[in-house]
């Protein structure tokens, strides 16, 4: 079983804290004219948005943590790391083409879905079969994660075509995703302990 990098908890470990604590400054700064329950996070991210800088800031440090928690969890299947490296490269250009004050930005948008597409799928393309495998990198683990995240996403779509609490929704579903990558890499290590083959770099 190739293992995972113990550096990987840090990077994994800060992209929800990162995130969620993104959109609470950005929130506070922007004011009461910001609605968190129906307006998204891309609204705190956008073209003269008060707390533009810190949500753009938040959103390239959580790409760039997924990037180096892909590069690290060496436990995982190849499919999965790379689709993870995706979505951090998607959170990344987000970042870098934020939607306009006046309303959404076809670009901006498609590079969102696409993200949001990629971290739904990875735990699921992640998966390794065998009784040595972390629980979170067995299949079944990774398909209920990534259905989870799918029907999370389809709640965002509901809710944002209905204009109800989309804010809400896209908030659970980045969590989500933001979180599991920090759960996979915990399985390992603590596998790791239990047992298991010992992290790459650790000398014996």
């Amino acid at each position: 079983m190739v293992s995972v990098l113990r550096w990987v908890l840090f990077p994994s470990g800060c992209a929800p804290v990162l995130l969620i604590a993104g959109w609470i400054i950005a929130a506070s700064l922007e004011g009461p004219a910001y609605d968190p329950v129906t307006q998204t996070i891309s609204v705190l991210a956008a073209y003269g948005a008060a707390g533009s800088w810190v949500m753009t800031g938040a959103l390239l440090a959580v790409g760039a943590c997924h990037l180096l928690t892909a590069w690290g969890l060496r436990a995982a299947a190849t499919a999965g790391r790379v689709a993870l490296a995706g979505g951090g490269v998607a959170a990344l250009v987000v970042a870098m083409l934020p939607a306009p004050s006046s309303g959404g930005s076809l670009r901006h948008g498609s590079v969102a879905a696409v993200g949001f597409a990629l971290l739904a799928l990875w735990p699921l393309l992640a998966a390794v079969g065998g009784r040595a495998v972390p629980w979170a990198l067995r299949p079944a683990a990774s398909a209920a994660a990534t259905a989870l995240m799918v029907v999370g996403a389809a709640w965002f779509l509901v809710e944002t075509q209905r204009h109800g609490v989309a804010g809400v929704a896209e908030r659970v579903v980045t969590v989500l995703q933001s979180v599991w990558p920090f759960v996979v890499v915990t399985s390992c290590l603590r596998r790791a302990g239990d047992g298991g083959e010992p992290p790459a770099g650790r000398a014996d």
